[in-house]
């Protein structure tokens, strides 16, 4: 994975029996409750530039569900909750979660409520049909010690009733530190899974970002069965940037791909997919998306 995801989430906070020899898994067909679809941040440069053009390319390709990472002064790439929600409509998409960092300044510790600001973020995202507002980041500050990520972990519940209210959930989306970090003797991400109530706060689990800090998520999903109703579809390859990882092709990577969401069918608890590919060996962003799309219907996943 290249940096600029990381930069990008950090300045946000601040500012077919067919084939004998293929497995039946591979052909099972789509549970009606699961939901497949696309985070944008990985076409995040032609969604800069045409979010319109874009967004019908992504449509015309046969995604039904994206997932924003853009809400940048109560505005989805550049447009209200109202307008954007027309522009999905009228493209037969819907956006059944949202990447926006809640950060410190997110919670009034004096009046033990929310800014005016992430509450009408909770309103937007509702207006959006949204199902999950997912927070993709949490600062070093407010996890500096385990008393204050505990502080954390509670305003993340209170948030959970929050979007309860709107008929949403809350959600938290791991990046790596979660899996190097400890406090108290304990990786982040186990103290997380061990507090978090998951009908509060549910865990949106990055298979990508995990394994650049050293977890595998088969193992981290049979240490907590049931527990991750999303996850990022993601694989990795051994870079030669100045990180050690960048994310590839969905199978072309180090990650048991299938396998894990086989897992996550199974025994994840999982119903939402998104496939997400931060960087492209070269190739053009909606090109690998769309082999991306083609990789996941060749696996039975839409």
């Amino acid at each position: 994975m290249k940096t600029s995801r990381r930069s990008f989430i950090q300045n946000s906070a601040v500012l077919l029996a067919g084939t004998a020899f293929l497995s039946k898994t591979a052909f099972a067909a789509l549970k009606p409750s699961e939901i497949i679809g696309i985070q944008l941040y990985s076409v995040r440069d032609d969604m800069k530039k045409d979010p319109l053009g874009t967004l019908k390319q992504v449509a015309k390709m046969g995604y039904k569900q994206v997932e924003h990472a853009n809400y940048v002064d109560q505005k989805f790439y550049g447009y209200t909750a109202k307008e954007f929600r027309k522009v999905l409509d009228d493209l037969g998409l819907k956006m059944p979660s949202g990447h926006t960092v809640m950060g410190k300044d997110h919670w009034n510790t004096a009046k033990k409520d929310f800014s005016d600001s992430w509450k009408k973020t909770v309103e937007d995202a509702a207006v959006m049909g949204q199902k999950y507002v997912i927070s993709p980041w949490m600062d070093e500050s407010m996890r500096k010690t385990y008393d204050d990520l505990m502080v954390y972990l509670d305003v993340f519940a209170k948030c959970g009733d929050l979007c309860k209210k709107s008929g949403m959930k809350f959600g938290y989306h791991n990046h790596w530190a979660e899996f190097t970090a400890e406090l108290n003797g304990m990786k982040l991400f186990d103290i997380m899974m061990k507090t978090l109530d998951v009908n509060k706060v549910v865990m949106q689990l990055d298979i990508g970002n995990m394994y650049i800090g050293g977890a595998k998520a088969l193992d981290v999903i049979g240490k907590y069965p049931g527990k991750f109703e999303l996850i990022h579809v993601k694989d990795e390859i051994a870079s030669t940037n100045a990180e050690k990882y960048e994310s590839a092709i969905l199978g072309k990577g180090i990650i048991p791909v299938k396998e894990v969401l086989d897992i996550c069918r199974k025994t994840g608890g999982t119903q939402v997919y998104i496939v997400e590919q931060e960087a492209y060996q070269g190739k053009a962003p909606l090109a690998c998306i769309e082999e991306d799309l083609k990789i996941m219907k060749n696996w039975g996943y839409l």
